[in-house]
Order: structure tokens, then sequence, then C-alpha cells
């Protein structure tokens, strides 16, 4: 089954790709300020999968105007009808959306509007869970992505997504196969990627994708995420390199912290929450501040963590209690999950909503509709509004530099890259002969040589 949608994705619009060069370099010091400081123009864009709208609380921030949304979950789509009550809002799968329907809601056609954006469904990718890929009806959501970009024919578009799509092959190994015969290529990681830009590149748009981590634009959270631009101009992107660093020879203000966004003097405006049950509890609470289940006694953590004690990676998260010293961990959807524990630094509890909410830097007065655990997935699926603001600062500078060409290109210039700009940040405590110690530098494993660390900074230094 999934061999031959790979079959019908690669024949669509049954164009070959091109043999296009690539560019030479990253413009390294390009800062993709919208208008030099001078106020944007707003530009409309339509929005695909917008959950709770952090992708578009920036992109509104960064001068761009929502003309109409699409949202599946019913309580996502009762948020932004609270938050947003004048915006037209779609309810309905994805799948069902066509240019016309999007076009109706807007009240005008939205054919060749300036942008359009989405975060298909991430869970079919996650490093975190079975990463099914396209067996996973989720994952193929990002075809449904393609297939309005093509429709809808936007001068640029944005897709969001969790790293591990960088790594996803096209065509996942597994029971699934049912003894289909594949070409290797489709097995092979980042294979999905590269065949979606190409499927991209074959209807006409340049596309770059990065690898990027919120904490290095001014989150106070580690969140590492996959944004795709694309657009029918050959116009480097150009995103902007780290504005925050931990590394002192960055010259740059530090990480922003757990503790400058909910430490001393924070008013919770939602204070709800999804707490741990009782037994949880008894663990967490031998846990230090920045620990995680290394800090039990070999006993206790065997008899806690049950069969994940055997695993050999992805533990770091059980029985985690945070740091106000730190940046968060990636704000999850299940805070109180024994595996992706986020317990308060001072307080023997989960965060609350207004906690992760404020980790996430949504507006104070942004509200969420449903118990603490709908308000939680909500929070913990959205993108970071200051992510989605440079991202769109981004695309404004890339739109307002193809109003200088004179045509469309049919096809574009550049092929498809992919670029890390210090995605992986290693910032937090560390356990080392029974106790947790700080990391140092932020960006270097305390287990490194001074050698290593010297080569991991020059490797780390440059946009690759």
């Amino acid at each position: 089954m999934i061999a031959n949608m790979a079959k019908v994705y690669s024949s669509a619009n049954g164009a070959n790709r091109s043999d296009a060069s690539r560019a030479n370099s990253v413009r390294h010091n390009a800062k993709t300020k919208a208008g030099n400081g001078s106020k944007p123009h707003r530009r409309n864009y339509v929005s695909l999968f917008s959950g709770a709208m952090g992708l578009d609380i920036g992109l509104d921030r960064a001068g761009f105007n929502c003309v109409v949304c699409n949202e599946i979950d019913p309580l996502a789509v009762e948020t932004i009808k609270l938050n947003r009550p004048a915006l037209p809002v779609i309810s309905d799968s994805v799948e069902q959306v066509t240019l016309e329907t999007l076009s109706k809601a807007a009240g005008f056609n939205v054919a060749g509007i300036d942008l359009l954006v989405g975060g298909p469904p991430c869970q079919a990718f996650s490093v975190f869970g079975q990463r099914r890929g396209l067996n996973d009806g989720r994952g193929r959501m990002i075809f449904e992505f393609f297939r309005l970009v093509d429709e809808v024919r936007p001068k640029a578009f944005l897709m969001e997504n969790v790293r591990g799509l960088h790594s996803m092959p096209l065509i996942p190994k597994g029971p699934d196969l049912d003894g289909e015969k594949v070409l290797s290529e489709h097995t092979e990681p980042g294979s999905l990627l590269r065949e979606l830009v190409r499927l991209f590149e074959n209807i006409g748009y340049r596309v770059d994708c990065y690898l990027v981590n919120s904490v290095n634009y001014g989150a106070p959270q580690i969140r590492e995420r996959l944004l795709c631009i694309g657009s029918r101009f050959d116009v480097d992107p150009a995103f902007p390199p780290p504005d925050f660093s931990n590394r002192p020879s960055d010259n740059l203000p530090p990480f922003r912290t757990l503790g400058d966004v909910i430490g001393d003097g924070f008013d919770d405006p939602d204070p709800s929450m999804m707490n741990f049950s009782p037994r949880k509890l008894k663990y967490l609470a031998m846990v230090p501040p920045g620990g995680n289940w290394r800090n039990l006694p070999e006993d206790i953590q065997k008899e806690s963590m049950g069969k994940s004690w055997y695993l050999k990676g992805g533990r770091s998260a059980y029985w985690r209690k945070l740091s106000f010293d730190f940046p968060c961990p990636t704000v999850v959807t299940m805070p109180n999950h024994a595996g992706t524990s986020m317990c308060h630094p001072t307080e023997l509890r989960a965060l609350t909503v207004g906690e992760m909410a404020a980790v996430q830097e949504f507006p104070r007065d942004w509200r969420f509709v449903g118990s603490p655990t709908d308000k939680c997935r909500q929070i913990g699926n959205a993108v970071p509004p200051r992510l989605g603001e440079v991202a769109g600062c981004v695309l404004q500078r890339l739109l307002q530099e193809s109003e200088m060409m004179s045509t469309l290109k049919d096809k574009p210039l550049i092929s498809g890259r992919i670029i890390h700009i210090r995605p992986h940040v290693r910032t937090r405590s560390y356990f080392k002969d029974g106790e947790v110690i700080n990391g140092h530098a932020g960006y270097y494993d305390h287990r490194k040589s001074p050698d290593e660390q010297m080569q991991l900074a020059l490797d780390e230094a440059e946009i690759d």
C-alpha cells in the first residue's frame, strides 16, 4: 500500500526533477527583520492544522493576517473561536478542504494568496513514538498539505514539524509492507522529506528546510523544530543565526530560563493541572531540581521504572524535576506522565496550564477550552509564538524581495536544502557520581575531552 502511494505522489504533475545547482553558501549573518524596523505590510495567509494558534500568533506579530483557518479538533476549534471570534474556521478534516471551501469561508478567492502555513500531525514522525510514518494516517497528512499548496498556489508556504521528519524514510520498514518490493532508496533515512521537496519542486516551488531550536531565538524552552519554507521565487530565505547563546565566545545574551518566566512573582492565570498520582509523587519527592530517575537508588529505579529501566536511550525525562536555572525542556502534552515528567522545581506537582502556556509564550490573555488534559494537549502541540514570529519575519523579507522581481519563475533555480542552525542544544543538569551537576557551557557534554569540546564548538559555530 505504501509503495503504491509513493508511486502516486512521485508521479504528481509528471515533471522530472531539474538539475538545478545548489547555493554555494548560506548568508550566515543575515538578520531578517521585516522592513528594517519599519511597520511590515499586512499580508494575508491561510492557516491549516491551526491547533491553538501558536504559530498564527507569531505570524500576526510579524505582520501577517489570517483570513481563514482549518482545524479538526473540536476543542481547539472552540479555543480559536473564543480568542478570535471573527476568524472563519473550517472545522473539518483537511482532506475535505479545497481551494473552493477556503475561498468560500474567507469571502474571496484565495488563489495566489501571499502565504499558506500549517503543521501537519507530527506523531507519526516523532522519535518518542512508533515512527510509523506513512503507515500512520496522520503521517499522510503532509501530502494533503502538498495538495493544497498545489491548489491554492500561494506565493510562499511554511510547513512546520518535528525534527524526526528530517530522518523519516519514505517507506518505513516493518510488517505493514506485507512483502511488497520497494526501492532501497525509499527506505533510507530522510527519503520522505527528500520526496516531499522533490514534489514541491515539480510544481515550481523552491524549498529550504531549517532545523532550528526555539531557545536560540529567546524562547525559555529547548524545542527543536523543522521549518520548511517554500516560494515561487528564487530568493534565499536566509534564516537568521541564533540571537541567544550560553557560549561566552558568541557574545550573545544568555538563554532565557524557566525561572525567567515562572519564577518568583509569577501570577498564574490558570492554576489547573494534570497532576501526578500519589505513586509518582513518592518517587519525584526523592529527586532534586534538575535531576531525574538517575538520582534514585538503583533498587528504587528498577521498582519505579519497570521494564523501561532496561532500555538504552530516551529515558532522561523519567521522574524529571525541572530547574529554574535552565531553559525548560520541550513542553509536552502529558506533563504528568512518568516518561515525560514536567515536575515543578520547588513544589511537588506538575506544571500548571498557566505555567505551560507561559513557557510556550502564549499571550497571558489567551484562553484554552476544555479540561486540564485538553488544555495541556493544545499547549504541548503548539508552535511557540516566538518561533512563528521569527519565521514570519523571514517570510516578510522573502516576499518583499520577490516583489522586486518582474515575473514568477516557473522553476526554482536552486534545489532544496536542509540547513542545521544549532538545533541540538545541550543545556541541562548532568548526573555524575551520584550528584546533579550543572552543564558549564551549554553546548558541551561534560564527558568530552577539552579537544573534543573545542571541535564541537567549531562545528556548531557554522551553519551547515
